[in-house]
């Protein structure tokens, strides 16, 4: 293998590069299968020994040709001068300094400038066995999935922590499940891989600089319909671990609450209550030049026909002309299937106590309305604007 003795620098992404030695398993001009980064931020005491580590792995194990990249984020200790020895004495390891803090920017840096075609980052640590890695890639370089994340919450993985972190884990996944409607398991362990076409399309869309950074970009392919492979893996946790765990779940919540405020859901909610509105201002203004019923109808009528058209377009995304008198059509009878919820639960209860409490007749109709707009959502989601198929692939086309 052919090696530079000097090293080079560049600037990109705000980041100041630093390569120091070629590609160990790629010629000099070719861009290799695998790209690995190792974010670290005062590690002086555990970088030479994971990165030997990790090196030895690739270089006896690994069947795919591959780079180390060290993204050292701002460390105030020796840990960048130590991975610049590193990157002289071994060949296949290069180096980038970030000027900032934040693992998100450290990745958003080392994967801007990758020419790999799989990009993957893991812990110094090392917590998760390495012989996981050839799971995680694999069905990237095939083409199979988009990305993919190792997963200490799976049933076949094999874990070693503390009570205190394995609750903490959980509850934060469960968090996910609920308010963002996560498919993935595990969105913090620090073992992922993405295929660098899709991280080009995706890493620009996420705010997050630091901890949360894993689970927006997840969040996004999961919103997108990308595949997301999941690999259960052994993980030991590190006894040494540094994490600030009360301020990164308070940064974590908040991402949450971003993220589930740009949700379709929110959007649909956010269009509800403005359809809400409209409908009560309407229905006053006709009241006068038409009786109570008619005024009711023709408010309702012209709402749910607002309402579909903002559905479409800003909570489902489905722009031109193209199957608009269609969609109004298959949302009038959505809105008349929710119209029939909350009048015949009035009915029920007219049948059941013709002078119900004013808390009961409340609680009725409150429920009802819950009941409607869920069952509006779902209309509108699977069958108005479900996604069009290709009838040769099967696959989404919008």
């Amino acid at each position: 293998m052919s090696a530079l003795s000097n090293s080079t620098h560049r600037e990109r992404d705000g980041a100041q590069l630093h390569r120091l030695r070629p590609v160990r398993d790629s010629p000099v001009g070719t861009r290799p299968d695998v790209e690995i980064v190792v974010p670290v931020y005062n590690e002086q005491a555990t970088l030479e020994v994971s990165i030997f580590r990790l090196h030895r792995f690739l270089k006896e194990s690994f069947p795919f040709s591959w780079r180390i990249v060290i993204a050292d984020n701002a460390s105030s200790d020796d840990t960048l001068e130590i991975a610049r020895k590193l990157a002289d004495q071994l060949d296949g390891v290069t180096v980038i300094a970030v000027p900032e803090r934040g693992r998100g920017r450290a990745l958003r840096a080392a994967w801007g400038a990758s020419d790999a075609g799989v990009l993957c980052y893991m812990d110094v640590d090392l917590s998760t066995d390495l012989r996981a890695l050839l799971p995680l890639v694999a069905p990237l370089i095939s083409g199979h999935s988009d990305i993919a994340i190792g997963t200490r919450l799976h049933r076949n993985a094999r874990v070693t922590r503390t009570a205190k972190r394995e609750l903490i884990s959980r509850a934060y996944n469960g968090v996910l499940k609920v308010a963002l409607g996560a498919r993935f398991s595990d969105a913090q362990c620090g073992f992922k891989a993405i295929r660098a076409e899709i991280a080009m399309k995706l890493v620009p869309r996420v705010r997050d600089e630091e901890w949360f950074f894993d689970t927006e970009l997840l969040v996004l392919a999961q919103r997108e319909r990308l595949r997301i492979h999941e690999v259960p893996v052994d993980w030991v946790e590190d006894p040494d671990s540094r994490v600030a765990i009360v301020s990164t779940a308070t940064a974590d919540l908040r991402g949450v609450g971003r993220l589930l405020c740009g949700s379709r859901i929110a959007r649909f909610a956010a269009i509800g209550v403005a359809s809400t509105a409209a409908y009560a201002v309407l229905y006053l203004l006709l009241l006068g030049p038409l009786p109570p019923g008619a005024a009711n109808i023709v408010a309702l009528a012209l709402t749910a026909i607002a309402n579909t058209a903002a559905n479409r377009r800003i909570t489902f995304g489905r722009a031109g002309r193209a199957g608009v008198l269609r969609d109004q059509a298959q949302g009038a009878f959505v809105f008349l299937a929710t119209v029939a919820i909350t009048s015949g639960a009035l009915l029920v209860l007219d049948a059941v106590d013709r002078r119900p409490a004013r808390a009961v007749e409340v609680a009725v109709l409150v429920l009802a309305s819950t009941l409607a707009t869920v069952v509006r959502y779902i209309g509108l989601r699977f069958w108005v604007f479900a996604p069009h198929k290709s009838p040769t692939t099967g696959q989404p086309l919008s």
